[in-house]
């Protein structure tokens, strides 16, 4: 029950991470047409500032104050435009960082984990094999003391068979049953 909670809960973690990407990139795309459509604007504003520099509505083709006014009145328009886009940038660049920074974190992070995690693997193989040394100290500890028993159980039999053919062997003597010579 516990593995699926977890299951459950890491997809459910990923599917948000992946939707902060997601939603991430999408902003970043959007504030880069943003910007695109921002400067297709101040192109065609240029060609009417271009364009109204050429037109010379005056008397002997110059140009009056109000064909200067309507071109410096385009000027700024561009100039407003440049400030707007100038602005723009600064946010899409602001989105690059973020994303930059968020990218490093998550690897910081996975990295930080990992050397956990191998870490952890490691002191779990110094902890198994000093068990396993225990365990062999003990098995030879118990096969020394088995043989050290069947030692002493052997040689008591052997002292009590010999204490037994002693005792037979005085008790047929006693009884006169020995040979003698």
């Amino acid at each position: 029950m516990k593995k699926v909670l977890l299951l459950i809960f890491f997809n459910f973690l990923s599917t948000l991470l992946f939707a902060q990407r997601n939603s991430d990139s999408l902003a970043y795309q959007l504030q880069r047409k943003k910007i695109n459509s921002m400067l297709a604007a101040r192109t065609a504003k240029f060609s009417q500032y271009d364009e109204s520099l050429t037109k010379h509505t005056g008397i002997f083709g110059f140009q009056t104050k109000k064909d200067i006014r309507r071109s410096n009145d385009i000027l700024m328009d561009i100039v407003k435009t440049d400030n707007d886009i100038y602005r723009e940038l600064k946010i899409l660049l602001e989105y690059r960082t973020f994303q930059q920074k968020q990218v490093q974190t998550q690897s910081k992070e996975t990295e930080s984990t990992t050397l956990g995690y191998m870490s952890t693997i490691n002191r779990q193989r110094a902890q198994l094999d000093a068990l396993r040394a225990e365990l062999d100290k003990q098995e030879q500890q118990a096969e020394k003391t088995k043989n050290t028993l069947m030692l002493v159980i052997i040689a008591l039999s052997l002292v009590a068979l010999i204490a037994l053919f002693g005792r037979r062997r005085s008790a047929n003597v006693k009884r006169g049953g020995g040979k003698r010579r």
